[in-house]
């Protein structure tokens, strides 16, 4: 599997996202993922699944030191005096020593962002995550942050219907990386797109690989889809051993609208989606 090198570690370019995976099928799945081969597991506070996600960790047997972890932070506790203990609920609930990556979820205006940040800096000096970052954060937000060390980057929703150009130019300026969630869509949509299921039959690939290979050939940027299907799992992995040319990169890349899936009543005021691919 290829990898983008960010904060002293090698982070897989394909990684399984857990949103709405719970109880003993999220610890399956993440057990049977790494099986596979995944080595980058994301779960949030949020998603209220942090225990079955350890749990698929260690029946996976696979060494700590060989897979990467991240969580993140809710956005009504990025006060600084709520950040470490909110680390420490989520490390007992994982059943983790540290986890290695520390996301602020959502950001939150009625908090200073650096106090935050500070309070998570404490967390890593303290070996409680190897690295800290962000998610949903517009470049106005980014900006502030991206310069920092240890840092990773942003995670944010990104897939061929949403253009993500200027987030891309911020993390590619300043060495980070753009982590995409909900790369394949939701509900169907974008699975069906006549464009997407022209090139897949003409590589003779799915759909959900044809997209999760547009993403991954773009200069750090890494992908993290969710699935409760095994056979998902597998194929979404198995996307390493074709390229896209040109033109169906730039058939992809002009299917941006701005379609926008996740927007709760307490994101930022995003940026103009501007800029396809």
């Amino acid at each position: 599997m290829d990898h983008e090198l960010i904060a002293g570690m090698s982070l897989p370019v394909v990684g399984l996202g857990t949103l709405r995976l719970m109880g003993d099928e999220c610890v399956s799945i993440v057990s049977d993922a790494i099986g596979l081969g995944y080595r980058h597991i994301d779960t949030a506070r949020k998603y209220g699944n942090e225990e079955p996600v350890g749990e698929g960790i260690r029946r996976s047997g696979i060494a700590r030191s060989e897979v990467i972890v991240t969580t993140k932070l809710d956005h009504p506790e990025l006060a600084p005096e709520l950040v470490g203990p909110a680390v420490e609920s989520s490390l007992q609930r994982l059943g983790l020593d540290y986890v290695d990556i520390l996301l602020i979820h959502w950001p939150n205006p009625d908090v200073p962002l650096a106090a935050t940040i500070e309070a998570m800096e404490e967390a890593r000096l303290q070996g409680r995550t190897r690295a800290i970052g962000v998610a949903n954060f517009p470049l106005a937000l980014l900006d502030q942050v991206a310069g920092l060390p240890h840092f990773v980057g942003n995670q944010v929703e990104y897939h061929p219907y949403l253009a993500q150009e200027q987030v891309l130019q911020m993390v590619r300026a300043n060495g980070l990386v753009l982590t995409a969630y909900c790369p394949l869509g939701r509900g169907g949509e974008l699975l069906e797109d006549p464009v997407l299921r022209e090139i897949a039959a003409d590589y003779g690939r799915s759909v959900p690989q044809i997209v999760l290979r547009w993403l991954v050939e773009q200069e750090r940027v890494v992908v993290i889809p969710r699935s409760s299907n095994v056979a998902h799992l597998r194929e979404n992995l198995d996307i390493f051993d074709f390229q896209l040319d040109p033109g169906a990169r730039a058939a992809i890349g002009a299917l941006a609208r701005g379609a926008r899936l996740v927007s709760p009543a307490h994101a930022p005021q995003w940026d103009d989606p501007v800029g396809s691919r």
